[in-house]
């Protein structure tokens, strides 16, 4: 069974990162969709730029739609995490899996230079989410309280080492009506 992905995310380079670099760390997902450069990822969609590098800006934007089979997953999160050594900051790059059920999945990839630097920015999403959704009946005051809880957990995850590598995801199901909006 295939099942329609859309990637998404602008991702901040380091200085003297070259095009070879990027396609060497996208090799995994260049192999998995059969195709050998950045000029070759184009998305599905028409309208959509695929995966192409900004030199000048300093930025991979990935704007890419395609089908893929179950192991797509994988390859997309090791392929990024390959991308983490030339990360200028911890971004995100957002997947949704539109699967010919009908059921909508959204996920996110943080990747970044370090592990520390995906943690806090994990913890930072996880804030605003949670505080948003929390924000529709609670006082600021009582959202403080789950923020807390929230920063705590990630400070014993922190200090017991367990953080993940230069890529770290979270997926779940996406709320319908929503596909393709970024």
């Amino acid at each position: 069974m295939h099942t329609e992905v859309h990637v998404h995310g602008d991702i901040p380079l380091k200085r003297g990162v070259s095009v070879s670099d990027i396609e060497s760390a996208l090799r995994t997902w260049f192999e998995y969709v059969d195709v050998d450069s950045l000029t070759e990822a184009t998305s599905a969609r028409e309208e959509e730029p695929g995966i192409a590098m900004d030199s000048r800006r300093r930025v991979l934007q990935i704007c890419w739609t395609g089908w893929v089979g179950r192991n797509f997953q994988r390859v997309v999160e090791e392929s990024l995490a390959s991308l983490g050594q030339y990360c200028e900051q911890t971004t995100e790059v957002e997947i949704s899996y539109y699967h010919e059920d009908g059921r909508d999945e959204f996920g996110v990839v943080f990747i970044g230079p370090s592990a520390e630097s995906i943690e806090e920015a994990k913890r930072r999403r996880m804030v605003q989410d949670v505080s948003t959704m929390l924000a529709r009946q609670f006082s600021d005051a009582e959202i403080g309280e789950v923020v807390a809880v929230i920063t705590n957990l990630f400070e014993q995850r922190k200090a017991s080492g367990n953080t993940g590598p230069g890529a770290s995801s979270m997926r779940g199901p996406m709320p319908g009506g929503t596909k393709h909006l970024h």
